[in-house]
């Protein structure tokens, strides 16, 4: 396939006006047959005829693999809820797609899946029906070309033709007219002014706010108004919404982490450089962002040395094991003290900890209650032998891992909880479509419950990190609130200036919130604003949407 017909992924946008004409909507030469006719210069008419007049059946040539694969990947999250982050690598595999081609597939599958919602909204205005009536595989395709016509390098004509093409290759003819219809329209306008005509039908409908920011910015409504709880619960107002919901629809870059005592951030540059690419600072902390080539190709990181982890994960790691901790009998810890990691699959954090485990001589026992994640995690933390048990278990029984192990308590442990994953909803492109609000209901309890499990488990002096990958205020500043007031024996910590010791150049933009004044899950509960919480965000730190509170046991 050209790079005329894909473009370059998701760089300044190009709709084609006035590019350069394409052969016809198949694909194929203009006409043609021996007998010519009507200005063909002796080609056979478009229409199918041959020169004497007699109907051939015209069939469109097959659609190029980067568009199948494309939507291959709508179809397996659509009907088998299947990650797009899981399906796409092996197709790409399986079909040999790489290089330009492999590029594009990725980028209008996962951008499709993304800005699913405002294209959904568009091609509702420009086909003048409820768009969710349509067969589902007629609306991937649509949606695919939309994301072609409005957010890719793409030329019109290419974009139309080559999307009717594969209309026609997965759910048949029947549907190309409408397709090539539906797209001809959307592409007579730029998208800012098909999101304009969406917003003020919104409006015209006396919908409230968050349906447009909803509709325009591709988030479900009950997403857009927790983000705007949780922007305004961290001291920050509703004019940076907007900022954060781009992010979201943004990819997040590649960020390495150079585990303590494997590997450097030297030592990453130097890999990155022999082969060909880069390897520059994140701003947050010692992480560094890699650009033009595959982390695998990187020794460190195909050997488990260094890995690709959020700098926002790596940053509360790094935050637990920076904090002043005291072993299990009250004294500073000491070589030999257990650290837990409660909830530890796939294993990126549990490989940082383990890393530092080893060079302070500590134990850390890594759990986890999939069996097929503890396995990710045993691979992710193999270089540091006995330092590390890796079990297969239920958080919620933290208490029997320390006894098993003849301690009263643990000095350190991490509750990376599980959660809704709003603050991940860039790397994940399906997932907002994928979570409701009735999730939390079932989380919240799993995260009250295991909060409270990893609090019986601390040794006295002990710390606990309070993790999620979620800013929903319900799982994170709630549950907070909830624990202090459940228990009198837990002090919450200046968590922003533990954080700010370990962020590098980045230090000043964590900052701290305190949790008094939310209410707890207990009927008169409240924190007693003893200390505060840090609420990272990707619009402002360039990191997924990490939240982290460290607890210490009096």
């Amino acid at each position: 396939m050209s790079d005329r017909e894909h473009g370059e992924g998701n760089q300044d946008r190009d709709h084609g006006r006035g590019g350069p004409r394409r052969r016809d909507a198949r694909g194929g030469p203009r006409g043609g047959g021996p007998g010519g006719g009507r200005g063909t210069g002796g080609r056979r008419p478009a229409s199918g005829r041959t020169g004497g007049g007699e109907r051939r059946p015209t069939t469109p040539r097959r659609t190029d693999p980067a568009r199948r694969a494309a939507f291959q990947v709508l179809r397996q999250v659509r009907e088998e809820d299947a990650y797009a982050n899981l399906v796409l690598p092996g197709l790409l595999r399986e079909r040999e797609i790489s290089g330009r081609d492999a590029a594009f597939a990725t980028e209008l599958a996962y951008g499709t899946l993304r800005l699913q919602g405002r294209y959904d909204a568009i091609l509702a205005l420009a086909s003048g029906r409820d768009v969710t009536l349509l067969d589902p595989p007629v609306l991937d395709v649509l949606r695919l070309g939309a994301h072609q016509l409005l957010a890719m390098r793409v030329p019109t004509h290419a974009a139309v033709s080559e999307t009717v093409n594969l209309g026609h290759e997965v759910v048949g003819p029947a549907p190309t007219g409408l397709i090539n219809a539906v797209l001809r329209k959307v592409a007579a306008r730029d998208v800012e002014d098909w999101l304009d005509s969406v917003a003020d039908g919104i409006r015209a409908a006396g919908d409230p706010w968050y349906e447009i920011a909803a509709a325009v910015e591709s988030h479900p409504a009950w997403i857009v108004r927790a983000l705007t709880q949780s922007l305004e619960a961290d001291g920050r107002g509703r004019d940076e919404l907007g900022d954060l919901l781009e992010a979201d629809n943004s990819p997040a870059r590649v960020t390495l982490v150079a585990r303590p005592g494997w590997s450097s951030v030297g030592e990453l540059r130097r890999q990155a450089t022999e082969r060909g690419g880069e390897a520059t600072d994140h701003p947050l902390l010692g992480a560094v962002e890699l650009h033009g080539v595959a982390p695998g190709e990187l020794r460190d990181v195909a050997t488990g040395r260094a890995g690709v982890q959020d700098a926002g994960s790596q940053l509360v790691a790094h935050a637990l094991l920076a904090a002043g901790g005291t072993d299990e009998s009250g004294g500073t810890e000491e070589s030999g003290a257990l650290w837990l990691d409660l909830c530890a699959g796939p294993g990126g954090k549990a490989a940082l900890l383990a890393a530092e485990a080893q060079r302070r001589g500590a134990h850390l026992v890594a759990n986890e209650v999939q069996p097929h994640r503890a396995d990710l995690v045993r691979r992710s933390v193999q270089l540091a032998g006995e330092s590390v048990d890796v079990v297969v278990g239920d958080g919620r029984a933290a208490a029997d891992l320390v006894a098993a192990r003849g301690r009263d308590g643990a000095s350190r442990i991490l509750l990376d909880a599980p959660c809704t994953g709003l603050g991940a909803l860039r790397r994940r492109p399906e997932a907002r479509w994928r979570r409701s609000v009735e999730d939390l209901t079932e989380l919240t309890v799993l995260q009250r419950e295991l909060l409270d499990a990893a609090a019986d488990a601390l040794a006295p002096g002990g710390l606990l990190a309070y993790v999620t990958c979620s800013p929903h205020i319900a799982e994170t500043r709630r549950q907070v609130a909830g624990i202090l007031s459940r228990r009198s024996d837990l002090t919450l910590l200046d968590t922003a200036a533990v954080a700010r010791s370990v962020a590098g150049g980045m230090a000043e933009g964590v900052v701290g919130t305190p949790v008094d004044g939310v209410r707890a899950d207990a009927a008169d509960g409240q924190s007693d604003g003893s200390g505060n919480v840090v609420q990272l965000w990707p619009h402002a730190h360039g990191t997924d949407a990490m939240f982290l509170a460290l607890i210490r046991r009096d």
